[in-house]
């Protein structure tokens, strides 16, 4: 029987996988992947109005559920909010993640983002993603024995980068069938939702996210997209293996879909 693969969703806080690619993750479950999702921060400073380790408690359960919605686990890597920096001990936490689920495919948050946790993330995962099979590098568990997974970058929020210039993804996935269900999952996040309000003031949680998705749609035709580009540097995999994977849902130039070179 063949083993279908892993998709691991790593991200800064709860409720971004909700936002970034939550949609595109149900298409790989509802075609028998597995799916799981790691949050490096617990959401511990997202409150004015409850305690650190209440916010926190609260927010690992959101996030649970969330994964839960989609299809998936849901873990912690053991940081808090506001503290991701590219250092050693941060890269031993999410390289014990990585090496948890032993993911064929990761998607991580954009190296160009508007909150410096988010662009921490990423830079943290795509190392991570190269150590977690070095049997050298350790961690509490062991390396993966896999070769390094295919790492994808969703879109940066709104498109766009920490200055307003436009991150253009290299394809775009048609989430339109399954769009309710990261609507479901999102609105499991209740916390965050009043942190926006009495933080961002916007008290509109769920209709963005719905005009989110609906603008990365009408770059490509569709009602609902969620964008994604895939890392190509030495050594990482060149097969577009998440757009093939749901081909029939890819919006994108052939040309800008990388494949394994032929001999």
């Amino acid at each position: 029987m063949r083993t279908m693969p892993t998709v691991l969703a790593v991200f800064a806080h709860p409720d971004d996988m909700e936002l970034l690619c939550a949609g595109t993750l149900k298409l790989l479950v509802d075609r028998g992947w597995t799916m799981a999702t790691v949050t490096l921060c617990g959401g511990d400073l997202g409150s004015t109005t409850e305690t650190r380790e209440a916010i926190h408690a609260r927010r690992l359960k959101e996030a649970e559920a969330g994964a839960a919605v989609v299809g998936g686990a849901y873990a912690w890597a053991g940081l808090d909010d506001f503290t991701l920096h590219y250092c050693p001990e941060q890269l031993v936490a999410v390289v014990e993640q990585l090496r948890r689920f032993a993911p064929d495919v990761v998607i991580t948050h954009s190296p160009e983002d508007y909150l410096p946790d988010h662009e921490e993330c990423s830079r943290l995962v795509r190392m991570a993603c190269f150590t977690a099979g070095v049997p050298l590098y350790k961690t509490a568990s062991p390396a993966t024995g896999k070769p390094i997974p295919a790492l994808y970058y969703a879109d940066a929020l709104e498109g766009k980068d920490l200055l307003g210039r436009p991150v253009v993804p290299m394809f775009r996935i048609d989430v339109t069938t399954t769009f309710a269900v990261r609507e479901r999952a999102l609105a499991c996040h209740v916390s965050q939702r009043e942190w926006l309000r009495s933080h961002h003031g916007i008290d509109q949680y769920l209709l963005e996210n719905e005009r989110l998705a609906r603008g990365y749609g009408e770059h490509c035709g569709v009602r609902y997209a969620e964008g994604f580009r895939q890392h190509l540097g030495h050594a990482y995999p060149q097969e577009n293996i998440l757009g093939h994977a749901l081909a029939g849902f890819l919006k994108a130039d052939p040309a800008a879909i990388p494949s394994t070179p032929k001999d």
